[in-house]
């Protein structure tokens, strides 16, 4: 019997990205408690730069565009935010996506399925993913709910399970 195997990554659906952009962007041109305080959302690549006269505006529209995120299914694992800054008269949060499985992340839940998963279990690092293979689909069962009963600081889905 040939061995059954899963990928651990950290992506992000870039077409809901955009969706919660474009919503965010639409709420905060017509709410009223945006109107007249200079507050916008900017997009380039996988950074985002939220702009307003006012540090609390700049907040809620982060907010908001969380809000979104949330929605459309996409984890605020992946968004890293900064502090809003005073750049002249204007407030600003950079934020940005961060995706891929680091060498230290995936380092780490290899250690986690090694000491507490299935000793059947064998992991091996793949660039910005994980392959964890075993002859027991049910081991491999075993380690999802191992590594989604984990609290981690990173985002992690599940692909081409066979």
């Amino acid at each position: 019997m040939a061995d059954s195997s899963f990928d651990i990554v950290s992506e992000v659906d870039h077409m809901e990205v955009d969706n919660a952009f474009n919503q965010t962007e639409r709420e905060i041109a017509t709410r009223f408690d945006f109107k007249n305080t200079g507050t916008k959302i900017e997009k380039s690549g996988k950074k985002f730069v939220i702009e307003s006269e006012t540090e609390e505006r700049a907040k809620a529209a982060l907010d908001v565009f969380k809000e979104k995120l949330v929605k459309r299914q996409v984890s605020l694992k992946h968004l890293v935010d900064a502090k809003p800054e005073l750049s002249g008269k204007i407030f600003k949060i950079d934020c940005e996506l961060k995706e891929g499985l680091s060498t230290e992340n995936a380092k780490l839940l290899a250690k986690i399925i090694r000491d507490s998963g299935p000793k059947s279990v064998k992991t091996q690092i793949q660039g910005e993913s994980l392959r964890v293979t075993s002859k027991s689909r049910d081991d491999l069962q075993d380690t999802i709910a191992l590594v989604k009963s984990q609290s981690l600081e990173f985002a992690v889905q599940f692909q081409n399970y066979r």
